[in-house]
């Protein structure tokens, strides 16, 4: 049975072979390492002391190819493109460093309605496979979208503030006590939705919070954290 398993893999890489998922050449890995130097991955620590977190961490600005594949990945059904981000988060080992201090990660959630019409939630997709690479636990079940909200993309500063307000639910909170957690999102532009799921992981006695993103307006794998009043551990969140 196992040789055949062996047979049947060989026999798929020799009628679809390994590409690179940028320029289409031949590669055993998802990117190549000419696409993967041409991303230009900054990587960067952005310090908040007005904010429901203090850090943010970010991979890309959101412009040129990076644009365009989140773009792809969000709204054109490539859903595929989920393992690029992830092999690029995980070549970063400044980030995987970060990601590994922390208890558990989650994505942030998008209401059912529109899960059902991508066919899969883009942040959880990455989570998942990042999760399973750096052996963090992975909780999907925490965070609720109550509210079929506008896109954030279509609004004003002040307007993607409202358009989060009481739009999520914290659930099974007990997951969370004194632990380290990570939320994942990917793209940030106002940081609206970051905050406005940090203010309610921080009713948690969980310790610290910190948040990535794979994109930011600035497009980037964004990590912020905020030390609670309460009497927690460290939590991670954003959006």
């Amino acid at each position: 049975m196992e040789s055949l398993k062996k047979a049947l893999i060989f026999l798929l890489q020799i009628l679809y072979p390994k590409q690179c998922l940028i320029c289409g050449k031949l590669e055993q890995d998802t990117i190549c390492s000419k696409c993967y130097k041409n991303l230009k991955i900054e990587g960067k620590i952005d310090v908040y002391n007005n904010k429901s977190f203090n850090e943010h961490l970010y991979l890309f600005k959101y412009e040129g190819k990076v644009r365009n594949m989140i773009i792809d990945y969000k709204f054109n059904d490539k859903a595929y493109l989920a393992d690029l981000f992830t092999k690029t988060i995980l070549k970063n080992e400044k980030i995987c460093r970060k990601i590994k201090k922390y208890d558990i990660i989650i994505p942030v959630p998008i209401h059912k309605k529109r899960k059902s019409e991508r066919g899969y939630n883009q942040s959880e997709l990455i989570v998942r496979n990042l999760a399973k690479n750096l052996k963090t636990e992975l909780v999907t079940d925490l965070l609720i979208k109550q509210k079929n909200t506008l896109p954030q993309s279509s609004l004003s500063k002040k307007q993607r503030e409202e358009n989060v307000k009481q739009v999520y639910k914290l659930q099974n909170k007990q997951k969370i006590e004194n632990k380290k957690i990570i939320l994942l999102d990917d793209i940030y532009t106002t940081g609206a939705t970051a905050e406005e799921c940090s203010k309610l992981l921080k009713r948690v006695r969980c310790k610290r919070n910190i948040s990535t993103n794979n994109s930011k307006r600035y497009v980037r794998l964004e990590d912020r954290s905020r030390k609670s009043d309460v009497r927690c551990k460290k939590t991670e969140d954003e959006n």
